[in-house]
């Protein structure tokens, strides 16, 4: 008898394994600015969990196209699609297209942005309107369309924030602005939509390994080993570390939550 019940209990373990591994099986999830960095692996784990994916990229068709193979390759669904997340008509673009591939989204990943350091006497009004355009404007229009594809089912917004909008870093002004926009929209879209059956949380995440912080020249500088050293777990982030997070909030796991703002920094505040 006692074999009897270890075998039952073994198949309902990997019948609850296979059903966790699943779990987003028959979504539909659009991931902003999604070719490199923290979007690539959202995406990517996104599909390793059943979504559909649409991988929307700004200019870097390439690097869309190496995600989407990889996550091919893996046995999942996914597709590029271009389009300025600042611009309506791209937005509007990229939502119709999603639904002529894979069907109306369920989730929404605002991830595009970028960022430029500088202290007060170098900003500019190009640099301004260039971060607000992308990081602000463009989850609004993102949000606006997932809104009216999302009728009558419901769905799930996921913003990318970020731990600048906590920690205010100097030479961040126009940057941690945004972010700290971003904030404030997660809170206000939750209350707005939370009748519609639509969830939208914020990932704020700390200093994060990506070719963009390779790039600015943030690894190995002086700041990257400050950050390492004054964060409790003792390493900066890797984009699978929010890429689970995101898993989490676009799951069912998550049901209970809206508004919030998950803070992913190793433990910096």
């Amino acid at each position: 008898m006692s074999i009897h019940l270890q075998n039952n209990h073994s198949k309902n373990t990997n019948l609850s394994h296979i059903k966790n591994m699943k779990k987003l099986a028959s979504k539909v999830a659009i991931v902003t600015g999604a070719s490199k960095g923290i979007g690539a692996g959202i995406a990517k784990s996104l599909a390793a969990k059943g979504a559909s994916v649409v991988v929307n990229y700004a200019s870097s068709s390439a690097d869309a196209d190496k995600v989407v193979k990889e996550i091919i390759a893996a046995g999942g669904h996914a597709v590029a699609i271009k389009g300025d997340v600042s611009k309506a008509v791209d937005i509007e673009n990229l939502f119709s297209k999603t639904e002529q591939t894979f069907g109306k989204a369920d989730i929404l990943v605002n991830n595009a942005g970028v960022y430029k350091w500088g202290g007060i006497e170098a900003i500019t009004e190009d640099d301004f309107h260039h971060q607000f355009n992308i990081n602000v404007l463009g989850l609004l229009l993102a949000s606006q369309a997932a809104v009216k594809h999302f009728e009558g089912k419901g769905g799930n917004i996921i913003n990318i924030g970020s731990a600048v909008s906590r920690i205010t870093p100097a030479g961040s002004a126009i940057y941690s602005a945004t972010k700290s926009s971003v904030d404030s929209i997660t809170e206000v879209l939750s209350k707005e939509l939370g009748p519609k059956n639509i969830r939208v949380n914020s990932i704020n995440p700390g200093m994060v390994e990506t070719e963009g912080s390779h790039a600015a020249g943030f690894i190995g500088s002086d700041f990257h080993h400050q950050a390492v050293a004054t964060t409790p777990l003792g390493r900066i982030g890797q984009p699978d570390d929010i890429a689970q997070v995101a898993v989490f909030l676009a799951s069912d796991e998550s049901k209970w939550l809206t508004g919030e703002k998950l803070l992913a920094s190793g433990g910096v505040r």
